[in-house]
């Protein structure tokens, strides 16, 4: 996500129209989750103003349509398919993960669908895949099978951190409405692709999440020296907070990096300044 109200202040500056939002934000974070294409294939007139707002090296990363992942659950979606991808791909260039959010009713016995889907995408596409049904998360069979199936195709699985939120307790309506919709797995760091994404779902009182993200801090750096290139959206319960929180934990990051290496990480920069020579890490709210 790209524009929020409470971001005025803190993100765009005073009197940003909504309409420069996407702009101002690239001017700050190099990626963003793309949340507008889980609900509805987005217009061609979107898609044009998305691509014409950020510069070459930022990149964004879009979840299909639910109509795929949850209504259709991956089969007998071909028409649909095509159709999303024909609209989203002036977008292919600056789109650094498609993402494949799984309901959680998609189960084991479903892998096999999920396979045939990824063999219809063209393989040039980065992929991540997440899923929420608690047999991939129980270390057993069903768990082994999906991630020989992501790491024999180099697809992402993306991991989902909500021990912050859920360590929060349910005095808001924000931290209610979290703790309602946010799924509480286990996490598993694992990367089976090139782009391994976490989705770190903070707790309100920012100070809290620095022991949660304490263990992210080695996780990330490895993933970085196995010249691999990781993702990570930050996200608090209303995200009026998230773009704090992502700053406090960059820096974090950064500290650990410059001790290990000695140079500064590439990761929360200008979009124009990224260079691709150096580590770089795919930071957004």
């Amino acid at each position: 996500m790209w524009s929020h109200n409470q971001w005025q202040q803190s993100l765009y500056g005073k009197g940003t129209p909504q309409a420069e939002r996407l702009a101002r934000y690239a001017e700050v974070f190099n990626t963003v989750e793309g949340n507008t294409s889980f609900y509805a294939t987005p217009s061609a007139n979107s898609v044009s103003n998305w691509r014409d707002a950020v510069g070459e090296d930022f990149r964004f990363t879009f979840k299909l349509p639910q109509e795929i992942t949850h209504k259709l659950q991956l089969r007998h979606c071909d028409d649909e398919l095509k159709q999303f991808l024909q609209v989203m791909s002036p977008l292919f260039a600056k789109t650094g993960l498609w993402k494949i959010q799984l309901p959680g009713y998609f189960g084991p016995e479903a892998l096999g669908s999920l396979d045939a889907f990824l063999g219809k995408l063209p393989t040039e596409l980065p992929l991540g895949v997440e899923v929420r049904h608690p047999a991939f998360f129980a270390k057993g069979e069903a768990e082994r099978q999906l991630n020989r199936l992501l790491l024999q195709r180099s697809v992402n699985r993306i991991i989902m951190d909500t021990r912050p939120v859920f360590a929060a307790p349910p005095n808001s309506a924000a931290v209610i409405d979290a703790h309602e919709k946010k799924p509480k797995v286990p996490v598993h760091a694992i990367a089976t692709g090139r782009y391994p994404t976490v989705r770190f779902i903070g707790h309100p009182e920012l100070e809290a999440n620095q022991g949660f993200f304490k263990p992210w801090l080695d996780k990330l750096c490895q993933w970085l020296e196995e010249e691999r290139q990781p993702y990570l959206f930050i996200h608090t319960p209303d995200n009026a907070q998230a773009p704090e929180l992502a700053i406090s934990l960059q820096r974090l990051l950064s500290a650990r990096w410059q001790a290990k290496h000695g140079q500064p990480l590439q990761a929360f920069l200008l979009a124009e300044q990224a260079d691709s020579q150096n580590q770089q890490l795919g930071l957004a709210l």
